[in-house]
């Protein structure tokens, strides 16, 4: 695959990374690849986030040091020109943008395979600025200049058909790698938090980040009414944004000594591990990286049926029991039905979801003409 020895053989493009599921997914695929025996680079806008700490020794950073992804585009043609990549895989919508527009001033020839890993329609109609509104224009116009484009889930691969009108056989769904040998083993590490130790009452566990795309206030109501007829605590593991709104509804319900929301976590499968029951309580989705991280450590799930991802994994799994959007109500009365069963949770076909498949699955659209 590659020109020389120098020439990597694939180049995975991404703003930072940030504690989000994508940029843990390029994470994840940047040491299948390598463990594969390809060259790969791992091109950031800018070199920041906590993910930056698990990159494997074998893949390479290229930090393109722009303040903004779109200040990255001069960067990335400079380093398209240089280095000469085999394919180049880019992810999220405004950074794939970026990659098509380099890949084409750049005149180079390298594969270009774009991915998308959230519900376009949903996104945009909850954009709060102009860019996050105008970015359907934007794909509806640029997307089909790459040479393939990777949906997480079929319900992202359905939507983003509808909004674009690309050919379906031009859009190709691959779960995201998520299941590692990694992963299952720093479950078994110890945590600090004293709401694990012996003989405290059960874990309600969410992970993400504190955006509105998450309902973390959902979440907070049900726990409300879960904790009003029984004992039980909220974890909530993230940052971002709604923080102080959060905090400000904990305070409103009265909920201060059963919340605890200690921000991001470097390993967050611990807690995954040893908690009672673990909730999404998103509004969209894409294929969401957490639920998956949950099921593999065999802890019971509960998620709204929100866009797009959760009913695709329920049916794969017959394990996750979905609930309405935005509905306390009937989100708390499922999390104490299912605090209430045996904890003996069996997920099957997680097999879908290990690095192994994925990057097979990205070899075929990233080398195959």
């Amino acid at each position: 695959m590659r020109g020389n020895a120098n020439t990597p053989d694939l180049a995975l493009f991404i703003p930072t990374l940030g504690g989000g599921g994508a940029e843990r997914v390029m994470v994840n695929l940047a040491k299948g690849f390598a463990e594969q025996g390809l060259k790969v680079d791992l091109v950031l806008a800018k070199a920041e986030g906590p993910y930056l700490s698990q990159i494997p020794p074998g893949v390479r950073v290229v930090d393109l040091q722009a303040s903004r992804v779109l200040a990255s585009l001069a960067g990335l043609m400079r380093y398209l020109k240089r280095e000469r990549p085999a394919a180049l895989l880019s992810a999220m919508d405004h950074a794939n943008i970026v990659a098509i527009w380099a890949r084409k001033i750049a005149g180079v020839s390298c594969r270009l395979v774009i991915s998308v890993h959230t519900t376009l329609s949903r996104a945009t109609e909850n954009a709060s600025n102009l860019r996050g509104r105008f970015m359907p224009r934007l794909i509806r116009c640029f997307y089909p200049w790459a040479d393939m484009v990777v949906a997480v889930s079929q319900g992202v691969a359905d939507d983003l058909i509808s909004i674009t009108g690309l050919p379906r056989e031009r859009v190709k769904v691959i779960y995201n790698p998520i299941v590692t040998p990694e992963l299952l083993q720093k479950a078994k590490e110890t945590i600090n938090h004293p709401w694990f130790k012996p003989g405290e009452p059960p874990v309600i566990l969410s992970v993400g980040r504190l955006t509105p795309a998450k309902d973390f206030p959902t979440l907070i109501r049900a726990f409300a009414h879960v904790r009003g007829e029984r004992p039980a605590r909220l974890i909530i593991l993230g940052d971002g944004e709604e923080r102080p709104k959060l905090e400000s509804l904990v305070r409103e319900l009265g909920l201060q000594d059963d919340v605890s929301m200690p921000g991001f976590v470097d390993n967050p499968y611990p807690y995954m591990a040893r908690s009672a029951v673990f909730v999404l309580s998103s509004l969209w989705e894409g294929l969401p990286t957490v639920l998956i991280e949950a099921m593999a450590v065999r802890t019971p799930v509960v998620s709204t049926d929100c866009p797009s991802g959760p009913r695709e994994i329920a049916e794969l799994t017959r394990g996750c029991f979905l609930v309405p959007s935005s509905d306390p109500l009937a989100l708390g009365s499922v999390i104490k039905r299912v605090m209430d069963k045996p904890r003996n949770m069996t997920y099957l076909d997680l097999e879908l979801f290990t690095v192994t498949y994925a990057t097979n699955s990205y070899r075929e659209v990233l080398f195959t003409s």
